[in-house]
């Protein structure tokens, strides 16, 4: 599966299409990111990554400064990944993953972090768990590290 993976700021043409999409997609965390990106709390190098089929949009992530759990030092994170369900089994998540990775050291990152409570999911991207924090909505989750190669 070839897909077109663009990093996105807010002065792309994209940009409101991909807000609309997580808006609407079924995953709950997807309207949270809506708000962001409509609020503009992307800022600097912060950015939103999208995954296109064509001119379909098929997944996204965050790149940002900061992430669900709050008072830690870790900066930057990956967040907000999801892949649609018609493209999912297929690594949609490890190319986003990757292009993001490729994005952060190119602006010279050295590591990135991101948050999560699956279970080998992320182990085999290269991910290791660093840390445990509740989360404000009072569940733990892990925090995941791995350095920019």
């Amino acid at each position: 599966m070839d897909m077109n993976i663009k990093t996105l700021t807010s002065a792309d043409e994209l940009w409101s299409k991909v807000k609309k999409y997580a808006e609407n997609c079924s995953w709950g965390a997807g309207k949270a990111l809506a708000q962001m990106m409509d609020k503009g709390a992307f800022q600097n190098w912060e950015r939103v990554v999208a995954a296109l089929d064509g001119e379909e949009i098929c997944g996204y992530c965050t790149i940002a400064k900061t992430d669900c759990i709050p008072n830690v030092d870790y900066t930057p994170y990956i967040g907000f990944l999801f892949v649609d369900e018609a493209y999912r089994g297929n690594r949609l998540s490890r190319q986003i993953i990757l292009h993001a990775m490729d994005y952060l050291k190119s602006v010279g990152f050295e590591k990135v972090y991101l948050v999560s409570d699956h279970v080998n999911l992320y182990e085999k991207y290269g991910f290791e768990v660093i840390d445990r924090k509740m989360a404000p909505w009072g569940e733990e989750e892990k925090i995941y590290m791995q350095k920019l190669g």
